[in-house]
């Protein structure tokens, strides 16, 4: 019998699926400007959305900070402990106090966090991304209820059950899959579509063998992870050069994703939509234009939700100021095609004819 989480409550139907907290934003001295990634973008994209007058703030569902109890679905014991404040009892003992800020360091790639001491870091990273993940599991059963959903956060995809790295500290896109296996009846097959820049090495590694996952993924063959373990779980596996641009990139993705779709028919798809794909970021090494993304979300959605499949939308990796601006656009977008809102119309399958919104992109 699963344990009782407060993540799966009943989420009434005036609220959107669209599921953010104003705890997911990180600030820790500064320290954050250290790291390419904006760390406060998802409230950015929430402010956009409000400025459009698509969503107020009674529409939203807030997320909950995932417990340990629903961490333990998938991760190891061990390493909760080792992102863990040092006990009381280890107070005097010897026990290196900077031992949790150095796994948090690494997983953050911001050095100067192992000098942090251990409850700032706790308080201003790790419990936003609690939350983040907290959020994404409540998304994926929200998606199974309503048709779709989106997080304005997560896609965690480096995080495997026993290990973090690259910004990744909790494996949400797995917990989301394990909670819906066990907790919602009906939901044994799914399929995770990564179009982050990067390879989703910890899912892959979370779903190795496991046949009731599809795994669908499009990167940069050149760049971070490059975890050829992981790749064998990947059974749709389309690898990138160096500055691919929209034409190629779209026209892969289609194609792989409809193909995807026959191979596998899941009960709900987990979508990371990462950003970083876009040109200019340097950690994509990618040149999809911001007209690109909007358009990749719009093919992604109206392909699944064409084959009238639950989807779930995390918002992954993004390296540039303007990437939250690309998100808001892409979610209005959405709304604009009749593929999300409170009662989406009928879906086609087939490509829109229909011109995206007009993209206001600094």
């Amino acid at each position: 019998m699963p344990h009782p989480t407060q993540l799966y409550q009943h989420v009434p139907e005036s609220r959107w699926p669209i599921v953010y907290s104003p705890r997911y934003n990180i600030t820790f001295l500064g320290l954050e400007k250290l790291h390419p990634f904006d760390a406060g973008k998802w409230g950015k994209v929430i402010s956009f959305l409000k400025e459009e007058k698509l969503l107020s703030d009674s529409m939203l569902v807030e997320a909950r900070e995932a417990s340990d109890e629903d961490l333990l679905v998938v991760h190891t014991r061990r390493y909760l402990n080792e992102l863990k404040v040092p006990q009381e009892s280890d107070v005097g003992s010897g026990a290196p106090d900077a031992q949790w800020s150095f796994a948090v360091a690494t997983i953050t790639e911001i050095p100067p966090v192992i000098f942090l001491p251990n409850f700032l870091v706790q308080r201003k990273v790790l419990k936003p991304l609690r939350t983040q993940t907290g959020g994404t599991i409540m998304a994926g059963k929200l998606a199974v209820e309503r048709g779709w959903a989106i997080n304005i956060g997560g896609g965690f995809h480096h995080c495997s059950s026993d290990r973090g790295g690259g910004f990744c500290a909790y494996a949400d896109i797995t917990l989301a899959i394990k909670f819906l296996f066990e907790r919602v009846e009906g939901v044994s097959r799914a399929t995770i579509v990564d179009l982050d820049a990067h390879q989703g090495n910890g899912h892959e590694r979370d779903f190795m063998g496991d046949k009731r996952v599809y795994i669908m993924d499009v990167y940069n063959r050149h760049i971070y992870p490059g975890d050829r373990f992981a790749k064998q779980a990947i059974r749709r596996k389309v690898e990138l050069e160096w500055g691919t641009e929209d034409d190629e990139y779209l026209r892969k993705v289609e194609r792989n994703l409809e193909k995807a779709l026959q191979e596998h028919q899941p009960d709900v798809v987990v979508y990371n939509a990462g950003t970083d794909v876009l040109e200019g970021d340097r950690l994509g090494g990618l040149s999809i234009s911001p007209q690109g993304v909007v358009k990749r979300d719009e093919l992604v959605f109206r392909l699944v939700r064409g084959h009238q499949v639950p989807i779930l939308m995390v918002t992954s990796g993004g390296y540039q100021k303007r990437t939250a601006r690309i998100i808001a656009d892409s979610i209005l977008n959405l709304y604009g095609q009749g593929l999300i809102g409170p009662q989406p119309a009928n879906v086609s399958a087939q490509n829109s004819d229909t011109p995206l919104l007009p993209l206001e992109v600094p």
